[in-house]
């Protein structure tokens, strides 16, 4: 009897491979196939206008690689992707630092700062629009009350500020997000180092720049990474604020696979793009990870 039940039992293998499958198997239907039909979907032309399409070869990545409106979208994305990480990061250090200090108010100030991150894009895209309004902005408003301006300037109506108007507004969106990870990143830094070197006559500059800063290297280059993956696959604020425009001065990759998809109907052309941007994708999340089983 003894020799039938250990007969009837799963082997750990085995058990490991029945609990590996469900998820295997949604990752498969949700993300892998999908991946590949989009892959596959780039050497055809496909449109949603035409029930049959036609396989085209490397003709869609050939049109938009000789494209000038391609090229400028990479160099628009690239813009957006380093301002929106550079400016929440530098803003969300800052204001885990003065967290840091644990004064009376700080836990408040904690919660407080988490707020907008948790409001939905669309909403901080509408809210932003409202401020930068050529006509009733509330930003055009103080500045004509300052004296500063006579007329109302429109923020997001001209390609030299609008795209700093769209990376404004997702600073704010992220600076909660940084400062999160950034204040538990401070909160491991050892205090006695701190005190030893401010005994020894070092300044907040210098305790700053020689001890707290390599303490977090590692948290800090990890940051950066998600954010600047996150911000290459964004979406939400720059679409409600702009829609791309004005001269595509605020069109990211994110906007033009959708335009093109969806506007224009040409999903072939919109899978190449798409294909292109995975690509991107896949180089930020390579060195992430290769980061993150280092500092393993």
């Amino acid at each position: 009897m003894a020799g039938i039940r250990r007969q009837g039992r799963l082997t750990d293998p085995q058990v490991g491979f029945l609990l590996v499958v469900p998820g295997l198997a949604v990752f498969c239907g949700i993300i892998l196939y999908p991946f590949i039909s989009a892959i596959l979907m780039s050497f055809t032309d496909k449109s949603l206008l035409m029930p049959d399409s036609k396989f085209v070869g490397l003709a869609n990545y050939i049109r938009i690689f000789t494209d000038p409106y391609f090229f400028k979208t990479l160099w628009v994305t690239s813009v957006f992707v380093v301002l929106s990480t550079i400016f929440p990061f530098t803003l969300g250090l800052i204001w885990a630092i003065i967290l840091n200090q644990k004064f009376k108010a700080s836990e408040f100030l904690r919660g407080v700062t988490l707020v907008n991150w948790i409001i939905p894009g669309t909403a901080i895209g509408f809210l932003w629009s409202w401020i930068f309004n050529g006509q009733y902005g509330i930003l055009n408003g103080l500045l004509m009350k300052l004296g500063i301006i006579d007329n109302g300037i429109s923020f997001l109506g001209q390609t030299g500020t609008a795209l700093l108007a769209v990376v404004i507004a997702r600073t704010w969106q992220m600076l909660p997000w940084y400062m999160a990870f950034l204040l538990g990143g401070l909160q491991s830094v050892p205090m006695d180092r701190i005190e030893a070197s401010r005994i020894d006559g070092a300044n907040n500059w210098q305790c700053f720049r020689l001890i707290i800063l390599p303490s977090m290297k590692q948290i800090a280059f990890l940051v950066l990474a998600l954010g600047a993956i996150g911000n290459l696959q964004h979406f939400d604020i720059p679409w409600t604020m702009t829609q791309g425009g004005p001269a595509r001065a605020t069109t990211t990759l994110s906007l033009e696979v959708y335009r093109t998809a969806f506007k224009n109907w040409k999903l072939g052309q919109a899978a190449t793009v798409g294909t292109v941007w995975a690509v991107l994708l896949a180089c930020f999340s390579f060195v992430y990870l290769r980061q993150v089983n280092e500092s393993d």
